[in-house]
């Protein structure tokens, strides 16, 4: 039974063993692996799990996922999600700010880039590593990160930045791979803009105007390079990413359809219900009921 009335959202220091206050952490992933967290709950910060043995599901999103390792999972800030691992599980664990990537003018773009963090999907299925070379590979740059920050003498925090960027940049060749759903041309960075700002500001119900306007750009020509990239609307997205946080609510809350439409900023309780159930086909009640039974 639901007794929350918000979904907990950690930062990074809730899991760190050292509880330092620094921008990033990599260790060890395995099952005595424990902190004092809730599930299923959100992150304020990204992170990179990959598994290299073990069984289990990964659920985010309301999207089930089966741990079938060598395999990486991907998390971006927001996203709720709960874990369920089997005692065997083993493998690498590096989560990050932004602040910690995004080090300079010059990259602020960078995290852009990666499909597995800004995606116009509403899932993101993990990057399954097919074969031994790439698995070891991986392992390499994790333990060379995680003896990088264990040196007897300071760290360098330059040397684990660029040991992130490239396990980011090997995930992201993988996984351009074997992903048909990418925002990919001309234009790219703008979309991946409107995204970012969208999860942002997902709360405050804001319009395609709303959000050209913080681009500087005009809503036509918004709309024009969205659907062009993505196949979608901005204002399909919109409705889209306002309706994955109402599911998110019903799910793992116990706050009223009432108290939903106002946290969104819906104008109405009866817009939210109307709305909800055209793009859902049931009510608010009836997907609650339904979510209950299978998470």
């Amino acid at each position: 039974m639901k007794q929350k009335n918000s979904i907990p959202t950690y930062s990074l220091q809730n899991f760190s063993r050292e509880q330092l206050n620094r921008q990033f952490q990599v260790e060890l992933f395995d099952a005595n692996r424990h902190f004092a967290v809730e599930y299923p709950h959100r992150h304020d910060f990204f992170e990179i799990l990959f598994l290299s043995k073990g069984s289990g599901r990964h659920i985010i999103d309301g999207n089930v996922y089966a741990v079938q390792p060598p395999c990486v999972f991907f998390l971006s800030p927001g996203q709720a999600h709960k874990i369920e691992l089997s005692e065997d599980i083993e493998g690498y664990i590096f989560t990050f700010t932004a602040d910690f990537y995004l080090y300079n003018q010059n990259n602020q773009n960078r995290l852009l880039e990666f499909p597995f963090f800004f995606t116009v999907k509403q899932n993101n299925p993990p990057l399954q590593i097919e074969n031994k070379e790439d698995t070891l590979f991986l392992q390499s740059i994790f333990s060379a990160a995680i003896s990088e920050l264990h040196r007897e003498h300071n760290h360098s925090t330059e040397m684990l930045r660029s040991l992130l960027d490239v396990i980011l940049n090997f995930c992201n060749a993988r996984y351009f791979a074997t992903d048909t759903m990418l925002v990919k041309g001309k234009g790219h960075i703008l979309v991946k803009r409107f995204l970012q700002l969208l999860e942002e500001n997902y709360q405050n119900n804001n319009s395609v105007n709303d959000y050209a306007s913080q681009l500087a750009v005009t809503p036509n020509h918004l709309t024009q390079i969205v659907k062009e990239l993505t196949g979608k609307t901005a204002s399909r997205i919109i409705q889209e990413k306002q309706l994955l946080e109402i599911k998110r609510l019903l799910t793992y809350t116990n706050l009223s359809a009432t108290e939903i439409s106002a946290h969104l900023n819906f104008s109405d309780q009866s817009y939210f219900t109307k709305f909800f159930k055209k793009m859902t086909g049931e009510t608010p009640l009836s997907f609650r009921i339904k979510s209950t039974k299978t998470t």
